[in-house]
């Protein structure tokens, strides 16, 4: 399941993760206890989540069985304990507002797609342990031109004490796939990496020349995610942004559409990748944030299209 090939060649950054997680898969195979489909979910606000977990259906407002998550600590460009966290059983909580160290989750009172994802996940492969990695930091941009105080994920982005958002993404891969036992049952669990989910590019739409790059960065990006989870080919599911309109003139991201046009040119031009177009449909809590319904839909959306990518490849 783990294919190494061309992103062995990555940058610096890359290649250091690369190298150990290389070490921990090994290890895993080693003893294939429990075998556990992991999933990686990434991005900015929306992909942190605004929904109130009072909304939750009594399905999704429980901890899940056979589900676990590392959830990294979401912290700002420069700051020295993003990534910290600890494998647990999936809750809610999960969203805007979640905080972690080595040793507690602290949840929320907000959940992002994690719920609804894990759950269309166990629908779809009932006999299966699920795992989620999730990493995500509200206001973050790809392009180092758009980077301000929320941060940044271009790995050669340096302002902030040399440490950004992609440095927070290592960090916490390094520490969720550390853990050889996620489930604490005395096993070790081989961790199949299955897909990833990626919800962002709002805060890249302030200028047309940062919208234009957005397609080689969002492709540089997925490349580097993927070569972290040693998996050339991982299915990636992305979420087309869109506009709640909730502004004077109309228009919240100004150069939205062009980040739009370079999600739909990513997907035709790779062939393990599928967007999830319902966000145009979806009703906002605030002027840039969904409301809980849709992160409700959003994650079974997801989930359903990273089922299908996953069965067009085997």
């Amino acid at each position: 399941m783990i294919q190494i090939k061309k992103y062995l060649k990555a940058n610096l950054k890359g290649t250091i993760i690369i190298t150990y997680i290389l070490v921990t898969f090994t290890a895993f195979s080693q003893n294939k206890e429990n075998t556990v489909r992991l999933f990686y979910l990434g991005g900015q606000s929306n992909m942190d989540g605004f929904g109130y977990n009072k909304d939750l259906p009594d399905s999704l407002n429980m901890p899940f069985k056979d589900v676990f998550i590392f959830h990294g600590n979401p912290v700002g460009d420069g700051e020295e304990n993003g990534g910290l966290g600890k494998w647990d059983v999936l809750k809610p909580g999960h969203g805007r507002g979640f905080s972690s160290n080595n040793n507690k989750n602290s949840l929320g009172e907000k959940f992002g797609v994690e719920l609804s994802f894990a759950k269309r996940m166990q629908e779809i492969y009932p006999n299966d342990i699920i795992a989620i990695i999730k990493y995500s930091k509200g206001g973050t941009s790809i392009d180092s031109l758009a980077a301000r105080e929320h941060g940044c994920w271009d790995p050669d982005f340096k302002e902030k004490k040399g440490i950004n958002q992609y440095d927070h993404f290592l960090a916490t891969m390094k520490n969720a796939l550390g853990e050889k036992d996620i489930d604490r049952n005395g096993e070790d669990d081989f961790l199949i990496p299955s897909g990833i989910v990626w919800m962002q590019g709002e805060s890249d739409t302030l200028t047309e020349e940062i919208a234009k790059r957005y397609l080689s960065n969002l492709k540089r990006l997925m490349d580097l995610i993927r070569a972290s989870l040693l998996t050339d080919d991982l299915p990636v599911v992305i979420g087309k942004i869109s506009d709640s309109g909730n502004i004077e003139g109309g228009k919240v991201f100004p150069y939205a559409e062009l980040v739009q046009y370079a999600q739909e040119e990513y997907v035709k031009t790779d062939s393990n990748a599928a967007i999830v177009r319902d966000t145009k449909y979806y009703k906002y809590s605030d002027r840039w944030h969904y409301d809980s319904e849709a992160y409700i839909d959003l994650g079974e959306k997801f989930a359903d299209a990273l089922y299908r990518l996953n069965i067009k490849n085997n």
